[in-house]
């Protein structure tokens, strides 16, 4: 009896681990996050509105730790950071007017789920000024944080 006893249970801890390696081989989630500007031109005076759509995989992320908005106007080195409005079910917003013409940016700051995204667009308050140089294109590293136009790849901290 003895003899089946210690085979069994070598077969029994291989197979448990097998089990356990195909659950840790998931998809890892990522922290998404979907900016817009609307309109992307617009007059002085008019409202613009930002909107952040956060998910994490499928899920709609309600409870960021931070959503922040830095918006500057191009070749400004003046950079105004403004907490969003959690409109729930993961969009996060807010709305505001520049007197100012030219060529503005944005970027998004989230951070959720460990996790820091910092899409960027541009948009055009009146006549277009000056835009800011493209030599670092479309991604730029931030210190520690990745930055892009568009979605971009998230990292953990």
């Amino acid at each position: 009896m003895k003899k089946w006893y210690v085979p069994a249970l070598i077969i029994c801890v291989l197979l448990g681990g097998c089990s356990k390696a195909v659950e840790k081989d998931e998809t890892p989630k990522m922290l998404n996050v979907d900016l817009k500007v609307n309109p992307e031109t617009s007059k002085p005076g008019d409202q613009v509105r930002f909107e952040a759509n956060v998910s994490y995989g499928k899920e709609k992320v309600a409870d960021a730790d931070e959503v922040t908005y830095e918006i500057w106007r191009s070749q400004s080195e003046n950079h105004e950071k403004i907490a969003a409005h959690n409109g729930k079910n993961g969009l996060y917003d807010l709305e505001k007017s520049f007197d100012d013409e030219g060529t503005y940016y944005v970027y998004v700051h989230v951070t959720a789920r460990g996790m820091h995204a910092m899409p960027k667009k541009e948009f055009v308050v009146g006549t277009p000024s000056e835009p800011e140089k493209e030599g670092s294109g479309n991604q730029m590293l931030h210190g520690n944080h990745q930055e892009s136009e568009e979605k971009e790849p998230t990292h953990g901290h």
